[in-house]
């Protein structure tokens, strides 16, 4: 054959006299072949100019060291910085990563999972939907291909699933400011994005029961991920209105609160803790934003590191061992509470 361009490795394995079952072997794990037979395979590739088409290597096996991240919206920064840390953590691991957003719509999570599927990952870490999951099309993927779950849990399919603990977070932060001032109201989306939210009410009233306070919420028409804008026209309206029976208000997450904090803003009301101040706003979550708003917004702090690096674990357990976890385990975090200007 001459020296012009090789375009396979079968091209390759018949010019450099080197079976294709050994240059795949060396290709795969250059350390699974006698070191002899390494030193001829590095020659040839020095001698021949050739580059194996990694990508094609891929697609032919059964599995490929692709990573799918799959999350609800990359507009919003809590799954951005799950992302990222994620992203990071497979490319130590020497996986690749691939991330895609669901851009708020559930059919699309679908269509991700399939695109996914065509890919060949090695495993998947899905942040999803929840109950607007389709829950048949998830179950299906985590039979073929192994996943974990972050930040929403969809019951039935049998995976692993890591979050932060709403309960402990939310009460932690009902019981600052009820010690700290008057006791807060809970301010939310009437059709929630994220079913975290459905949560956080719920733990909400918990802690006003506990305490033995009369539980105030009040819901935001609206739907979709604009929580800031939300935020901000709603609760310009029911700030002008004077319908909070407290002058706190506690919101399911910092977006809105961010949202909340312009509305007082554009009012004229002082957001703070102590004399002079007509309001306190607190959030949850810890917003990337969140020390930076005017007055910095007291939240509670989710453990992104640990979610993050726990569901990562655990997926890489279940592909190295070729084990499914199907006991549908669940792991939380605890929140952190976050006390700034605000409240």
């Amino acid at each position: 054959m001459s020296r012009g361009k090789i375009r396979n490795m079968e091209e390759f394995a018949k010019v450099s006299g080197i079976s294709r079952p050994t240059l795949s072997k060396f290709f795969h794990d250059s350390e699974s072949v006698r070191k002899s037979t390494r030193e001829r395979i590095e020659k040839a590739l020095d001698e021949y100019d050739y580059r194996p088409n990694v990508y094609a290597m891929n697609q032919n096996r059964r599995t490929t060291r692709n990573i799918g991240i799959v999350v609800p919206n990359l507009a919003d920064p809590f799954f951005n910085e799950i992302g990222r840390t994620v992203e990071l953590a497979c490319i130590k691991e020497g996986y690749s990563p691939i991330l895609l957003s669901s851009h708020g719509n559930p059919s699309q999570e679908s269509d991700n999972l399939d695109s996914l599927r065509a890919l060949k990952p090695a495993g998947v870490l899905l942040a999803p939907f929840g109950r607007a999951s389709n829950k048949s099309d998830v179950a299906k993927f985590a039979k073929d291909v192994p996943l974990v779950l972050i930040d929403a849990k969809i019951d039935g399919i049998g995976t692993p699933y890591f979050g932060t603990d709403n309960n402990q977070s939310i009460r932690l932060i009902v019981e600052y400011l009820c010690r700290s001032g008057s006791t807060p109201c809970f301010f939310e989306m009437k059709t929630p994005s994220n079913p975290n939210a459905n949560k956080r009410r719920a733990a909400y009233l918990n802690s006003m029961e506990r305490h033995g306070l009369p539980a105030h919420i009040f819901q935001a028409e609206g739907d979709g991920w604009d929580f800031e804008d939300i935020g901000r026209s709603r609760g310009h309206e029911m700030l002008a209105e004077q319908v909070f029976p407290t002058n706190t208000i506690l919101c399911s997450n910092d977006r809105l609160a961010i949202g909340m904090l312009s509305a007082a803003y554009g009012l004229g009301l002082r957001v703070g803790h102590g004399s002079g101040c007509d309001l306190r706003i607190a959030g949850h979550d810890d917003h990337p934003f969140s020390r930076f708003t005017c007055p910095p917004l007291t939240t509670i702090a989710q453990d992104y590191s640990a979610i993050a690096q726990q569901a990562v674990k655990t997926l890489f357990h279940a592909i190295e061992s070729e084990k499914r976890d199907t006991s549908q385990s669940e792991t939380l975090f605890e929140g952190k509470l976050v006390m700034r200007s605000s409240a």
